[in-house]
Parts: C-alpha cells; structure tokens; sequence
C-alpha cells in the first residue's frame, strides 16, 4: 500500500502547480523607459542588501569578541551592522532594477 501512495506522488503532472517566473530589466532608451526581459539575477543580485547586513554584523561580531570578550562582540556587532547599512544603502546603492512576473 505504501507503495502505491509513493508511486502517486510521482505521477502527478508537473504543471498542476507550476509556475513560470519571468525577470525584467529597467532600460532606458530614447529617453524612455523599457522593460527588457532578462534572465534570473544570481544570488548575491537578489539579495544583495541582507547578505551585506548579515557579513558587516558577523564581521563586527568578530572582531569585537577578540579585542573585548562577549561585550565587545556585542558592541561590534553593533557597529559592524551600522557600518554595512551606510556602505550598503548610501554610499553603494543598487543600480539595477528587476521585475518579477509571474505567469499562471
């Protein structure tokens, strides 16, 4: 019987639930603004501000808890996360824009 409950997981169709995912880039051309299809942004591309926030507090973290213990890590980690928040939102920003649209 198990047997039979595994073997109808597996003969489902796929497209009962699945979905296509289309990105747009922003573009601008003649002074206009065009949406250009692209592929999918890499990692990094879609996550870029929370893995910058996530490296700046761990590094600070770090370097913290050698020069001052558990306190000392503590603050660092609130320095590491002030300092990664003003690389990551004010003096590097974004320069793309991506669009994500789903197709049903």
């Amino acid at each position: 019987m198990s047997f039979f409950v595994g073997m109808f997981i597996f003969s489902l169709p796929e497209t009962a639930s699945a979905q296509q995912s289309v990105y747009y880039r922003k573009t601008y051309r003649n002074g206009r603004v065009h949406w250009v299809r692209t592929a999918k942004p890499s990692y990094y591309r879609r996550h870029r501000n929370r893995i910058n926030m996530a490296v700046g507090t761990g590094g600070g973290a770090v370097v913290g808890g050698l020069i001052g213990g558990k306190k000392g890590a503590l603050i660092g980690a609130g320095t590491g996360l002030a300092g990664s928040a003003l690389y990551t939102y004010k003096l590097k920003k974004k320069k793309r824009v991506y669009r994500k649209v789903r197709r049903y």
